[in-house]
């Protein structure tokens, strides 16, 4: 024997297709197949194990889908006009942030946005957006970086809404620097107002 019948679920937006398979040692493996999202799953996997990789790995078919539908570069290119920050030499979804939203390679020009982002509304990421851009011009989070930042009128509305999600997304994610916010925090990692 080597496929296992298959059970069938629903993701947010595909129908889900499992299917144990003797010939899967240890991988997972899913891909989109006819408008269904086909995951391959070893036969000896438990169904807490199967619930938790078939979760995940359609979560990421998911957020890749969709990232592909925002033109990162297109946003970066209206805001620095628009904010006259400098275009970066590339910008990209990263899968692999999970402590920031984003990062920027000051000498090199490169732009990674946290694919966390993805389902945010448009002028959060733009605000991240443009807190990226601006490290182009200054590399740190100094008052010259502020001032670049808040010529965004909704800067301090997008870092509220960033940390919000990130006590709601992800409690371990890395909050905005104290510089970020213009606020000081107690000991309860809880912003006051300064």
């Amino acid at each position: 024997m080597t496929d296992i019948p298959s059970t069938k679920r629903m993701s947010t937006r595909y129908p889900v297709e499992v299917i144990r398979s003797d010939r899967r040692i240890k991988t997972v493996s899913a891909r989109i197949v006819e408008g269904v999202i086909r995951v391959r799953i070893p036969s000896w996997m438990s169904s807490e194990e199967e619930d938790r990789f078939v979760t995940d790995i359609v979560e990421r078919i998911e957020v890749q889908r969709r990232s592909n539908g925002i033109d990162l570069e297109g946003r970066a290119r209206v805001l620095a006009r628009k904010f006259d920050l400098p275009l970066p030499a590339s910008i990209r979804w990263s899968k692999t942030q999970r402590q920031r939203w984003g990062s920027c390679s000051t000498h090199s020009g490169h732009i990674r946005i946290s694919d966390r982002l993805v389902d945010v509304p448009p002028w959060v990421l733009d605000h991240v957006i443009v807190h990226e851009l601006a490290h182009l011009v200054v590399p740190n989070h100094s008052a010259a970086f502020d001032a670049l930042v808040q010529r965004n009128p909704r800067a301090e509305r997008a870092i509220g809404y960033l940390m919000a999600l990130n006590d709601r997304v992800d409690p371990v994610a890395e909050l905005p620097t104290v510089a970020d916010l213009a606020v000081q925090s107690d000991d309860s990692g809880l912003p006051q107002a300064g």
